[in-house]
């Protein structure tokens, strides 16, 4: 009996963790939002097809976004993107944390092994939502230019997607998605696990919202140095559709990188660092800091 009474309160907690992370990312995600869909229309910019333009800058993009759509073409894409955390970021979260009793060592190299994994498996789960939000996002250029939108919402583009590009399409890009996930958990939850024990460890300040501030600045800077290669490869690789006769049709992610570094350059693959940097810190200040939060308020430990 004390052992089925202690499964169900590890249930319990299992929902309750569930349920505020699920929150948190919902907070951070519309908070944040508006810099993500920038982030993406800069990645998509090629410099190559766009000779005679000037390279865009992340206001310029975010200014022109404003002034031919208004707010709402901020937000362009949402609603998928917070489907996708309802999966992604409960996923991400709970397993780190199940993983990480498991490895032994308490090493920052263990703890980013832990959060790769973590990333990969959510991220998998999750990946069709993040296809139809980034198809979404790139949508708001051609409502911006006056042409229709492929998509008229959630449903329109799955069933769209589909019926085009079979049911696996959904998983279009599926595996520069899984490397972004793994290298951004690693230097997220790993950074912000690692660096708010150091902080509360060396007695710098107490386990209170100051030490939170801390870590995610320290986690996202490390998270967008290491994904945005991988971010600009995905982003390309999910945006495009099948059928199309260029030479930006990217067969697989290795390709996609060959093709953006020769034509491109190498700094290609950090377009929209800034702004990445910019949505992740601020991201994961609101997140951390709600989430941590709410676990408080929920009678649950810190993170």
């Amino acid at each position: 009996m004390v052992a089925e009474g202690g499964e169900g309160k590890e249930g319990n907690q299992a929902y309750k963790k569930m349920l505020l992370t699920s929150m948190s990312a919902m907070v951070a995600e519309t908070a944040t939002f508006p810099i993500d869909i920038t982030k993406t229309r800069l990645q998509l910019f090629r410099t190559q097809s766009s000779h005679l333009l000037p390279s865009p800058n992340a206001f310029r993009v975010a200014s022109d976004i404003f002034q031919r759509q208004g707010l709402s073409g901020l937000y362009q894409g949402l609603s998928p993107a917070i489907i996708r955390h309802l999966f992604y970021t409960p996923l991400r979260i709970l397993s780190y944390e199940h993983l990480r009793l498991a490895v032994p060592s308490d090493s920052l190299s263990a703890k980013a092994l832990v959060g790769g994994i973590s990333g990969v498996f959510a991220q998998v789960v999750a990946s069709p939502a993040d296809l139809v939000k980034v198809r979404m996002q790139a949508d708001s250029r051609l409502v911006g230019e006056g042409l229709p939108p492929r998509y008229k919402g959630i449903i329109d583009a799955l069933s769209k997607i589909v019926r085009t590009e079979g049911f696996w399409g959904l998983w279009r890009g599926v595996f520069p998605n899984s490397q972004r996930a793994f290298l951004v958990n690693m230097g997220e939850l790993a950074c912000y696990d690692h660096a708010k024990r150091f902080i509360v460890g060396n007695q710098v300040c107490g386990d209170n919202i100051y030490a939170h501030t801390l870590a995610s600045i320290m986690s996202g800077l490390s998270a967008t140095t290491l994904s945005c290669p991988a971010d600009v490869v995905k982003t390309r690789m999910m945006n495009q559709s099948s059928g199309k006769d260029t030479k930006f049709l990217y067969r697989n992610s290795y390709d996609c990188l060959l093709k953006t570094v020769k034509h491109e350059g190498i700094l290609a693959m950090w377009k929209g660092f800034f702004p990445t940097w910019a949505r992740l810190g601020p991201w994961q200040f609101v997140f951390w800091v709600s989430y941590e939060k709410f676990r408080r308020l929920a009678g649950l430990s810190s993170f």
